[in-house]
């Protein structure tokens, strides 16, 4: 009997949350301030008692909102900040935003706002010939192509094929660490309200004139009939490169990106043929104009579509972005739209089928428009050594904490040196993440769109957290605008993952 025979199905897990070591769960940056706390304690007992039993509860006292942690792991100190930040912006009047030939940008126009807003976008042109667009972000000096794919769907799929796909998008997830100057790379899965307008307009282009009447009857019934209640799936791949200097090579602009993007899209978007996500093509500069439009102002979607079919709408990058838009504490709120963004706190724990996340994806009768955004960060082969050598030195050391040996702890111990042992044969070592947006067009619909996100996700295993205080900066993060948030951060990330 063949082994594909007697084995079960394949499952999928050993993923690795990044963890900073501490005593006590204090994280690294917790920990040296209290050893630093410790030396004052002991200096002020040379001058006075009491001023090291002063010193003793003042250090105590700022130690503690390190300690108390919520459900997803943010402590104390996390919260009070984001509050505080989200306070002081609203009180300047930056949670609003106008634009437009009344509103307050200056050049009059509906450029992107928040993160996106200085981001400007080109044409250039692929090894292929075919034309593809390139968006940049001066502040980060990054630019961004992005792939349209048309997914082939695991609806009678075997599952040998279903494996098959996972092992290539392993591998397309691994090569992108050998990627010169490739610094994220993100899938966005946005399920929308099918207008109806390709179907009439393919039907209407094909149909014969001297066709038998009952035919044509049933097409026109088919058309008017089927939009009806369904779905439309898109699925786009933004890659992200840097265009700083690096060993040998020097700063580069948006032309140069645009000559060296256009020689690797083609290699990228054939290698994504295998993983199961159907033809990939490069986005022009019009159509990621017209999604990012429509992303901001849903209401403008079957015009878009309708524009399409007769040359094209014309909607230029000074024009996706939207009219007027207010940034709230738990939503956002986009021209005529209401969205809340959750992001993922948790991946799911122990091991997992390939269809773990299909819950997620599918549309929901509940959700004008659901965008999935999967963030991924590849580590090159030398950071990714000291990444898992890191990860497994720091789980040993939280075991050895413990006076009583914990479950989670071991099995959080096998798993950094398995991680270690498969990074060591050749395995690619990948930071992920995940953002999710749900839209809809009434505001009382909030809270049922909100129930939704949460009973589509249980099934999933993913611990989702409601991204309080940042709606607007991660809603444009879930778009295919390929903006990696951690090179965006006040605070950098490397003081973020030592809390």
């Amino acid at each position: 009997m063949a082994a594909s025979e007697i084995s079960g199905p394949r499952t999928y897990g050993n993923w690795r949350k990044p963890t900073s070591p501490g005593i006590h769960g204090l994280g690294m940056a917790g920990t040296m301030g209290l050893l630093g706390g410790l030396v004052l304690v002991v200096l002020s007992m040379l001058i006075s008692l009491w001023l090291a039993i002063f010193v003793a509860v003042g250090v105590g006292l700022s130690l503690l909102p390190l300690l108390l942690r919520d459900t997803h792991g943010r402590n104390g100190l996390q919260r009070a900040t984001a509050r505080l930040a989200f306070r002081n912006g609203r009180k300047a009047g930056k949670n609003v935003y106008r634009s437009g030939p009344l509103g307050r940008t200056a050049s009059g126009t509906c450029q992107l706002p928040g993160l996106a807003a200085q981001s400007t976008l080109a044409e250039a042109t692929d090894a292929h010939g075919r034309p593809f667009a390139l968006l940049s972000v001066p502040s980060a000096n990054h630019h961004t192509a992005v792939l349209q794919c048309d997914a082939d769907g695991a609806s009678l799929v075997d599952s040998d094929q279903v494996d098959t796909w996972v092992a290539y998008w392993g591998q397309w997830l691994a090569a992108l660490a050998y990627e010169p100057n490739l610094v994220a790379c993100s899938v966005t899965i946005e399920a929308a309200p099918d207008p109806g307008i390709r179907l009439e307009r393919e039907v209407s282009g094909n149909i014969d004139p001297q066709a038998p009447p009952l035919a044509q009857a049933v097409l026109r019934e088919v058309v008017q009939t089927y939009p009806a209640g369904s779905a439309t799936l898109t699925t786009r791949v933004a890659l992200t490169y840097s265009g700083a200097a690096q060993a040998g090579q020097k700063r580069r602009d948006a032309q140069a990106m645009g000559t060296e993007l256009g020689l690797r899209l083609p290699g990228l978007a054939s290698n994504l043929s295998m993983t199961g996500a159907g033809p990939a093509t490069p986005m022009t500069a019009s159509d990621l104009a017209e999604a990012v439009r429509v992303a901001y102002d849903p209401s403008v979607a079957v015009l878009v579509e309708e524009a399409r079919g007769s040359g094209g709408s014309g909607i230029t990058w000074d024009e996706a972005g939207p009219i007027a838009a207010e940034e709230a504490w738990g939503h956002y709120r986009h021209d005529g739209a209401f969205s809340i963004t959750w992001s993922m706190s948790e991946a799911p724990r122990g091991e997992v089928f390939s269809s773990v996340l299909a819950s997620l994806l599918l549309p929901h009768p509940d959700i004008s428009r659901k965008r999935v955004t999967l963030l991924y960060r590849p580590h090159d082969p030398a950071s990714a050594a000291r990444v898992v050598e890191r990860d497994r030195k720091d789980s040993l050391f939280k075991a050895q904490q413990a006076k009583m040996g914990n479950a989670r702890d071991s099995i959080a111990v096998r798993a950094a040196e398995q991680a270690a042992r498969e990074e060591a044969t050749g395995a690619g070592v990948v930071r992920f993440g995940m953002l999710v947006t749900a839209t809809v067009t009434e505001r009382d619909e909030l809270d049922r769109a909100a129930a939704a996100i949460g009973n589509i996700s249980a099934p999933a295993r993913v611990a989702l957290r409601r991204v309080y205080g940042a709606q607007a900066s991660a809603f444009a993060a879930a778009l295919p605008l390929g903006l990696v948030l951690p090179h965006h951060l006040r605070v950098p990330q490397a003081v973020r993952d030592a809390m």
